[in-house]
């Protein structure tokens, strides 16, 4: 039997290796940008072609290579930040792998242009997926240009599931923010065609006051720690500044950008009571700690960091964020000299269970023969004086109620101001054909009666529904009602959630929203990312009913929003959508297909800003809207993100339950 074990080429490898550290344009730039820090690079320029599909361009003033160089430079495990397993605890360096280049070339077609300061001439080096096609010598400045070309050219597969061109571009950006935060000291510039950015060397105050602009530097509050274990500097927004989406929130530990729950958790548990449930505050820190002490060789993009000594870390940045906080006099203070606001205590030999007033259900102080006395055994009525109704609307009315105790009965005395008109002077005579009318359409409890046969439209012979009987709302969360099979269990913001999308979905099909001009248009300042994907959704956005006026650079005026959108904010949810266009995904339908399409993200960032919420009452009529509305749908039994809408209780469930 043949042996069935072989060694991969080194061009399958690499392949691979390209699935882990090569995901998106993004990744090839924080590669690339990596690398020109490590050669101690101090002005990096990007240009960008088609959001990175057709061109990624890095050039760098760093220290260059010699031509053997770089021709190792693209070998697997190639690499001159280490030589040996004890560099990996003292790493300074953002790359030590020697995986980045090899994938990248790997899946593109890559041109670099090198040389060092002190050689006449630079190296040229052309290669086409993994295979070296040229080298030569070249003319070219100090330092180093890469290109990458046509990426993931030879795999179909990947290239086919990039994202569109506004949703790469807005990745490209969000990646370059991050690498311009880690290193304000390098001057860095990006050119996209549609977009440019030229970022000097400054302070991290100042390069966040360059990259977000919007007045964001005087939001910022000072944070200090220094202790043998760690040195934290950077800044935390003021509590009043807190957002609801896109908080700015960056960790970085010597000079590397990371991901880490267990310290953010730590930041947000220093804003508690401070901000609103639904906010979350902005902060930018920077962690300086001795590398033999943390672990960056978790994953193959190096954001994974582990911390020997996290647990002692953890006070040293709660003790240093409240301390901020409290020097900058963005914690609430006490009063301690204030006076108490007063209670009125209740009087003496009062009762306070006691009701004031008891009346008989069937009395009437209108009634004719009432007139003359209004005394009641045990309730300790006088009469009053009675006059006419000067207000003339002729209908009976009550000038006024005089209480006072009497004597040891407890008694009150009451004075009423009637109408004389007998035929107005009994109320029972007066409403007695509404109160018929009322009775004859509800039924004596209060809840809506309809025929026992009614059938839900939309259902058909699946038997969901067979009934419109009376719905109950129970923890103001759910809506009961009974069907043939059972008792249904309804979640009434995923119903309505999906009532929503299913209609913004049709109108964006059919620009059947309306919209409504506002008298004072609001300002939006969008960020590059959010600009690029504006102009992907611009048209959805027309056809749902937003009108957006484009004044001057990052600034637009929302001048129309759409007439159905009620109890939200529209800027909140023009910014929502763009932020949605941004991501990878926006999750699965009720079909579990991803919701790629713009209309779809659209939709749904809308449906879930207008649906109504847990916790809200409904009165019965809307609780029988919504249901009759869900269940004329085609498939009303997920939400776009495929969770459940309702459940049904049947008969074996309650005998369960009970024995």
């Amino acid at each position: 039997m043949n042996d069935v074990i072989r060694l991969l080429p080194d061009s399958v490898a690499n392949q691979i290796a390209a699935g882990e550290v090569i995901q998106r344009p993004a990744s090839v730039i924080k590669e690339l940008v990596e690398n020109a820090v490590d050669a101690g690079a101090t002005d990096i320029k990007i240009y960008i072609k088609d959001a990175g599909r057709t061109l990624i361009q890095v050039v760098d003033n760093g220290c260059g290579m010699s031509a053997v160089d770089a021709r190792m430079a693209f070998e697997r495990h190639a690499t001159s930040k280490i030589a040996r397993a004890d560099d990996l605890f003292t790493l300074q360096t953002m790359g030590f792998r020697g995986e980045a280049l090899p994938s990248i070339c790997a899946i593109s077609q890559v041109d670099i242009r090198t040389r060092r300061h002190a050689d006449q001439m630079g190296t040229q080096l052309l290669i086409n997926g993994s295979k070296v096609e040229l080298q030569e010598p070249c003319v070219c400045d100090p330092g180093t240009s890469i290109s990458v070309k046509n990426i993931f050219f030879n795999v179909p597969a990947r290239r086919k599931f990039l994202k569109s061109d506004n949703v790469e571009l807005s990745n490209v950006m969000r990646e370059f923010e991050r690498l311009a935060l880690v290193n304000n000291r390098i001057r860095m510039s990006i050119d996209t065609g549609v977009r440019q950015l030229d970022l000097r060397a400054a302070t991290l105050h100042q390069r966040i006051h360059d990259i977000w602009k919007n007045n964001l530097k005087m939001q910022l509050l000072p944070v200090e720690v220094d202790t043998q274990l760690v040195k934290i500097h950077g800044f935390v927004s003021r509590p009043e500044f807190a957002r609801r989406r896109n908080a700015l929130q960056f960790l970085i530990v010597n000079g590397r950008n990371m991901r880490h729950p267990y310290f953010h958790k730590a930041i947000l548990s220093c804003f508690d009571g401070l901000v609103a449930s639904d906010t979350q505050p902005c902060y930018f820190l920077k962690f300086e700690v001795d590398p033999a002490t943390i672990d960056v060789n978790i994953h193959p993009t190096k954001n994974e960091i582990k911390f020997e000594y996290e647990n002692e870390i953890w006070p040293l940045l709660v003790a240093g964020v409240k301390a901020s906080l409290g020097k900058n006099s963005a914690v609430p203070s006490i009063d301690f000299n204030s006076d108490v606001v007063p209670v009125d205590p209740v009087p003496e030999g009062v009762d306070p269970d006691r009701p004031e007033l008891e009346v008989p259900e069937d009395y009437n102080p209108f009634n004719v023969q009432n007139d003359a006395d209004f005394g009641f055994a045990g309730a300790g009525f006088m009469p009053g004086g009675a006059g006419h109704d000067d207000a003339g609307f002729g209908f009976p009315h009550v000038a006024g109620v005089n209480a006072a105790p009497q004597g040891g009965g407890g008694g009150v005395t009451a004075r009423f101001k009637s109408n004389h008109d007998p035929n107005l002077r009994n109320w029972d005579k007066l409403y007695s054909d509404f109160m018929s009318r009322q009775r004859e359409a509800w039924p004596e409890d209060g809840a809506a009666a309809a025929p026992a046969d009614t059938e839900l439209p939309g259902m058909g012979e699946a038997g969901i529904i067979t009934t419109s009987q009376a719905c109950l709302q129970f923890g103001l969360k759910y809506i009961i009602t009974t069907t043939r099979d059972g008792v249904l269990v309804i979640d009434q913001h995923r119903a309505h959630l999906k009532v929503l999308y299913e209609r913004y979905l049709a109108e964006t099909d059919t620009a059947g929203g309306v919209s409504q001009r506002v008298m004072f248009a609001e300002s939006l300042h969008l960020a590059p990312e959010q600009q690029a994907a504006l102009t992907e959704v611009e048209p959805d956005l027309r056809r749902l009913g937003f009108e957006l006026v484009h004044e001057d650079g990052d600034e637009w005026k929302l001048a129309g929003v759409p007439s159905d959108l009620h109890g939200c904010d529209p800027k909140e949810v023009v910014l929502r959508i763009l932020d949605s266009v941004s991501e990878d995904s926006a999750g699965y339908g009720s079909d579990q297909r991803p919701l790629d399409t713009i209309a779809a993200r659209v939709a749904l960032v809308m449906a879930r800003s207008a649906a109504i919420t847990r916790g809200r009452k409904l009165s019965v009529d809307e609780m029988e809207h919504l249901v009759a509305e869900l269940f004329e749908l085609p498939d009303p039994s997920y939400t776009p993100s495929g969770n459940r809408i309702f459940a049904t209780l049947d008969e074996s469930t309650f005998q369960r339950l009970l024995g």
